[in-house]
């Protein structure tokens, strides 16, 4: 297989990425819904936001495919990368720049390949649009027009992203080595020991904005039932849809964990036990509003949660706990449903 050249102007791409600091950080619900509607409109297996790192290709966004990075050196994206259109790959066996690739011979059995660069505001080629199909195929120039254009969308979101003031505020307090091993590779969700180090910064954004910090615990309905009976790569796949359902329904500046296996913990600013309770049940309902569609058919899932706030003064650990207990008896009531629990200066 021949090897992927790297630009000429590769130092200065690299220090571009790394100063918009997008690598390792989590899925976001813009992006999420970006990649959706691609693979909708071009009805493509796979499709994917993808950043060319120094030796990887990392998925900022990804539908139809579980895993969050694969190795730059095998990756059609470096190709995409070198040009200022779309490449357009009809069928990588009969190219010989692909032929030979393992992602052609093997799993996912690439056939059809089209990328777009992704720029930042010094024109660097930071990544791309791309989508991925086993079936060769051609698009018509108003299919590539579309992807042209959804490819601007994502370029433009990215760029904006990069000078928000909540991701200088993370670059802040959490460096990029440190939120490797923060994040669930399998949701791109925060995981169990980011809820623990973004605490005491969630407690503290509520008391400056006068607000209170609401606790929302959430478990899957049989889950265990799903990956019995139809297998553990169908409960990934139910795993990463409901994670894209759970963004969707909160803010930008929720912090959301993969609390381990199907469990989810999100952390909120609020103004009253109210507006907590509207927004777990705008969860459930996201979460249940239509099937999830798997190789062996639609499957209908469920939520059950158990939400809180956290009193004055009170730990966060104590919160969670109360919210577990409160989820504990959303199962036991039927599951399916909301329970909020209390906290013990408003008993």
């Amino acid at each position: 297989m021949p090897a992927c050249p790297l630009p000429a102007n590769e130092s200065l791409r690299q220090r571009t990425l790394d100063e918009m600091d997008l690598l390792d950080t989590p899925a976001e619900h813009y992006l999420d819904t970006l990649v959706q509607l691609t693979q909708d409109l071009a009805q493509v297996d796979t499709v994917l936001i993808s950043l060319l790192d120094q030796d990887r290709q990392w998925f900022k966004a990804r539908v139809g495919l579980d895993v969050s990075e694969t190795q730059r050196d095998v990756s059609f994206c470096g190709h995409a990368i070198l040009g200022e259109g779309t490449l357009l790959v009809p069928d990588a066996t009969q190219d010989p720049r692909f032929a030979d690739n393992p992602l052609v011979l093997g799993p996912p059995y690439v056939r059809f390949y089209a990328g777009h660069p992704l720029r930042a505001g010094n024109g660097q080629a930071i990544g791309t649009l791309c989508m991925l199909d086993p079936r060769p195929r051609q698009l018509n120039e108003a299919q590539q027009a579309n992807f042209r254009d959804l490819a601007t969308l994502a370029e433009g979101y990215l760029q904006l992203r990069s000078l928000i003031q909540c991701s200088k505020d993370l670059r802040l307090e959490v460096d990029r080595e440190q939120r490797k091993a923060l994040l669930d590779p399998l949701t791109q969700l925060w995981n169990r020991a980011a809820l623990e180090l973004f605490q005491d910064r969630e407690c503290r954004l509520a008391r400056e904005h006068q607000q209170h910090l609401g606790v929302i615990y959430a478990d899957l309905d049989r889950f265990k039932a799903i990956n019995d009976n139809l297998g553990h790569t169908a409960g990934d796949h139910v795993l990463c849809e409901c994670a894209r359902r759970l963004r969707a329904a909160l803010r930008p500046d929720d912090v959301l964990v993969r609390q381990g296996g199907e469990e989810f913990v999100a952390l909120l600013r609020v103004k009253d036990g109210d507006e907590l309770r509207s927004i777990a049940e705008r969860i459930r309902r996201l979460i249940g509003s239509q099937p999830i569609r798997l190789a062996e058919g639609p499957l209908n899932v469920s939520l059950s949660i158990g939400c809180t706030l956290r009193a004055d003064g009170e730990k966060v650990d104590k919160a969670l706990e109360r919210a577990d207990a409160a989820l504990y008896s959303a199962k036991h009531s039927g599951r399916d449903r909301v329970v909020y629990g209390t906290p013990p200066d408003t008993a």
